[in-house]
């Protein structure tokens, strides 16, 4: 076997070299919206297991969704829908080759971000 000090070597030199980049945050933060996405989803089958089981379960639920809190969970809800949809189709354009230099991928993520809460804010408006 060989003879490997490994004592001496730093564990994840990567973690010292690089710093945080805007199209680094965007896209731990569509996995992050994909994450909560994915917990919401519980809240539509509440909802919908209450519709279905007693009028005193559906209104609890429903109460709750039109609150004033329940308004802000899902207005967070809808821009992330519309950030992960706008990640997704970054890395779709990333797939096929295009937009790979950092200045344009930078722009990319500042349009995510404005983009989603454009749609976010449109969508409150017409519904």
């Amino acid at each position: 076997m060989a003879d490997v000090n490994r004592g001496n070597r730093p564990l994840s030199p990567h973690l010292q070299i690089y710093g945080w980049q805007l199209p680094m945050f965007s896209s731990i933060l569509v996995r992050m919206t994909g994450i909560a996405l994915w917990l919401g989803l519980f809240l539509v089958v509440w909802w919908l297991l209450a519709a279905a089981t007693s009028d005193g379960a559906f209104a609890f639920i429903d109460g709750l969704l039109r609150s004033f809190l329940g308004d802000l969970v899902l207005l967070a809800a809808t821009w992330a829908i519309f950030y992960h949809m706008l990640g997704r189709l970054r890395h779709v354009i990333w797939d096929f080759g295009y937009c790979l230099d950092v200045p344009t991928s930078e722009k990319l993520a500042i349009g995510m971000l404005a983009g989603a809460t454009v749609l976010t804010v449109i969508a409150a408006i017409l519904v």
